[in-house]
């Protein structure tokens, strides 16, 4: 029996990023402890997030039921995500941007806000000139401009932005292996 463990974002999970980026703590709050298995799991589906998981269990020594479960474990624990990565370009947007926040009180509050807008795909805390650095994936330069003034900036705690729009992507990849 052949398995694919691809999943992709439809349309009606596209605001949800509830469902679709869990905790990476555990329950008792701390980060979960990886073996070398599975490690050597995420590996394999770094390589190729279609690769069956029967493939996957001869290349590590597990059944593929055994695969299975710890690839599920895995997904709940918010460890991973498997994903179809698609070229924004391709698929109908044509812009895309890294916008430097920078926050007056709460950052947290900011992030979750930000983190609720679907056009916001990746919103990482940082520390140095931005409190805040969020990629923006929009349809045209319209659209950026929208997300932009009217909505990161009508955010609560926003102080001040700062936008780099990308003119070509060079290099996506998602193959740093584990530690």
């Amino acid at each position: 029996m052949h398995s694919d463990p691809v999943a992709s974002r439809s349309a009606d999970q596209k605001g949800s990023r509830e469902h679709r980026e869990p905790s990476r703590e555990s329950r008792n709050g701390s980060s979960p402890q990886l073996d070398a298995v599975s490690l050597a799991i995420i590996e394999q589906l770094q390589e190729d997030g279609r690769r069956p998981y029967a493939a996957i269990g001869k290349a590590v020594g597990l059944s593929e039921a055994a695969v299975r479960q710890r690839v599920q474990k895995l997904l709940d624990q918010g460890v991973m995500q498997i994903v179809a990565v698609t070229d924004p370009l391709t698929v109908g947007f044509r812009r895309q941007a890294m916008v430097g926040v920078n926050v007056e009180g709460d950052v947290e509050s900011v992030a979750d806000a930000l983190t609720a807008m679907s056009e916001c795909e990746y919103v990482v805390m940082t520390a140095g000139s931005f409190d805040l650095m969020v990629e923006i994936v929009c349809e045209d330069d319209d659209h950026l401009l929208d997300v932009i003034n009217r909505r990161i900036r009508a955010v609560p705690g926003v102080r001040s932005t700062e936008s780099f729009v990308y003119l070509k992507l060079k290099k996506q990849t998602y193959m740093w292996g584990t530690r």
